[in-house]
């Protein structure tokens, strides 16, 4: 079974996260050789404030 972790910065919306993971399971699935249904993705959120780019926080400079 195999498992993704996506690790992403909040804001995406349900949509969005919805597309991201249809299409991930299926390119999993077809390159793993696993049926969609053995593949497990795991959505991360970071607030800003808990990332940083460049020695930066991404709240501090939100254009990153």
């Amino acid at each position: 079974m195999p498992i993704v972790m996506v690790n992403i910065k909040e804001g995406r919306s349900v949509e969005q996260k919805r597309a991201m993971v249809t299409g991930m399971t299926k390119v999993v699935s077809e390159t793993m050789d696993v049926p969609q249904s053995a593949v497990r993705i795991i959505i991360n959120e970071m607030k800003g404030e808990n990332f940083a780019i460049a020695g930066t926080l991404v709240c501090d400079s939100p254009a990153k």
